[in-house]
């Protein structure tokens, strides 16, 4: 497994956007009308919604609190510090967390079955193989330290007991979370405003034209906070 996950840790990027494109097989639903009735679009939205938002939502408060470098080195497994303060002291993997939320969140927006029963898994096989390399490198260089965070932290589980205090006793690095992650926060939203405006007809109520203005109109905003952040973080005037 460790030789798996250090495969993977390599070219984990790709894996995202093998994922994305997977979103779109044609599959059977999981909430249908003929079960449900009309109103059945309503499941998968609120749940997917509620759920991929969380996921982002845990992302960045993991990464405003106490951010940890997730490059590597050479694109292996690599780490300066043992990172167990803020959200890595309720949950020992939050980012990974929230990345598996988000993606279960778009499965069950797009209502597909197939994503849902053979892709995450998929996905959930492979960031267990990566964690598990990850952990073989901490334990080799932190040793005993790494083993007394792994006997109070849970790998996968978060405890949220406790995380008002955390959040209130550090500081708030909402820029960071912004410099961090509007690559994947772009690509993110990109992906919902696809899936609402041709996979949900209902909230346009077939009008295609305001479909397409409102697709228009949302990708003229999305581009122009890509190119703020992005110029905000090359420029220096944020600093994460």
């Amino acid at each position: 497994m460790i030789a798996i996950g250090n495969f993977f840790f390599k070219y984990r990027n790709f894996l995202f956007i093998f994922l994305y494109l997977a979103l779109f097989i044609p599959s059977p639903q999981i909430f249908r009308e003929s079960t449900i009735g009309e109103h059945y679009y309503l499941y998968p939205l609120i749940i997917g919604l509620f759920i991929t938002i969380f996921g982002q939502l845990i992302r960045g408060v993991a990464i405003s609190l106490a951010y940890i470098v997730r490059g590597g080195r050479d694109k292996t497994v690599y780490a300066d510090d043992l990172v167990t303060e803020g959200f890595f002291n309720h949950g020992r993997n939050p980012l990974y967390v929230g990345n598996i939320l988000m993606l279960v969140g778009v499965g069950i927006l797009m209502n597909s079955v197939v994503f849902m029963c053979i892709f995450i898994p998929l996905f959930l096989f492979i960031y267990q193989a990566i964690v598990l390399a990850e952990e073989n490198f901490l334990r080799n260089k932190f040793g005993a330290q790494f083993d007394a965070y792994c006997a109070r932290v849970n790998r996968w589980w978060i405890n949220f007991s406790g995380i008002h205090k955390t959040i209130g006793s550090m500081a708030f690095n909402g820029k960071r979370w912004l410099i961090k992650e509007y690559n994947t926060q772009t690509v993110w939203l990109l992906g919902i405003i696809v899936i609402l405006l041709f996979y949900y007809p209902q909230l346009t109520k077939g009008d295609n034209v305001l479909r397409d203005q409102i697709g228009i109109t949302a990708l003229v905003v999305l581009a122009a906070y890509y190119f703020i952040i992005r110029y905000l973080k090359k420029s220096g005037k944020w600093k994460g």
